[in-house]
């Protein structure tokens, strides 16, 4: 057996989250499918991150086992791929890896961005990657209220009351908001996230780009590590993966 390691882009719009689950069609479910049709047989995918329902993401990571029966060099995989996968859904580049390894058991960076439409109308041709917002809001303060989950923080106030986690202890590396036009991003870099945590966080940054909050609020909304303190959980189609970046590797 080859493990191989494949970076994957999709639009999420038309899918049931990433994970292969039975009755809905997933990321991973149909990428299981492409596989299971180019091997001969069922494969198992590993998944770096778990992207919920109408999530997107520009650089996700999988990996999987090849039967040595199947003589494919992993550079070659994306393009077999492809041709079987539809057309929101595209493997970048493929890779061999060690054969123990595994996305969720390295030090990585991974980079999300949210996005909102901040216009008094909405724009239907970007109403599945924006999340609209009608009244005008302060970039300004919600970029020096994103400024204060840098650093390591229990971010019980931003996680969903259903994740699974040991911990919720994470690390920001950066976060920003800037605005280009009528679109302000959201940008947040750390070594993991909970369950919901970036649409939870820019969920909080909206309340405080209308107002509602101060930017100095968000310093307490982290103290207080309670999913209440936070603002609502913005809706998924304005949050994609960005960047899966590995620490201590090259692929």
């Amino acid at each position: 057996m080859r493990r191989v390691l494949i970076r994957v882009a999709y639009d999420g719009s038309a899918y049931h989250g990433w994970m292969q689950l039975d009755g809905v069609v997933t990321v991973a479910g149909r990428i299981n499918e492409a596989l299971s049709d180019l091997c001969g047989g069922p494969i198992e995918l590993i998944g770096g991150s778990r992207t919920d329902a109408g999530v997107h993401a520009r650089d996700n990571v999988a990996v999987f086992d090849v039967p040595d029966s199947r003589l494919i060099p992993a550079e070659k995989i994306p393009g077999a791929l492809n041709v079987r996968l539809p057309e929101d859904i595209r493997i970048k580049s493929g890779v061999q890896v060690p054969d123990d390894f595994h996305p969720r058991h390295c030090d990585t960076v991974k980079t999300y961005e949210y996005r909102i439409l901040n216009s008094k109308l909405q724009d239907p041709m970007r109403r599945q990657y924006t999340r609209w917002v009608r009244h005008e809001l302060d970039e300004d303060a919600m970029h020096d209220a994103a400024q204060f989950l840098c650093g390591e923080h229990d971010f019980t106030s931003f996680c969903s009351v259903h994740a699974q986690s040991n911990t919720r202890v994470r690390t920001i590396y950066d976060a920003s908001v800037v605005r280009q036009a009528d679109e302000i991003a959201i940008r947040v870099s750390g070594n993991g996230f909970l369950y919901n945590m970036v649409r939870i966080i820019a969920g909080t940054l909206i309340e405080v780009g209308e107002g509602k909050r101060s930017a100095e609020d968000m310093a307490k909304v982290i103290e207080a590590k309670d999913r209440g303190a936070a603002g609502i959980t913005a809706p998924p189609q304005g949050l994609c993966l960005m960047e899966y970046k590995f620490v201590n590797e090259d692929f």
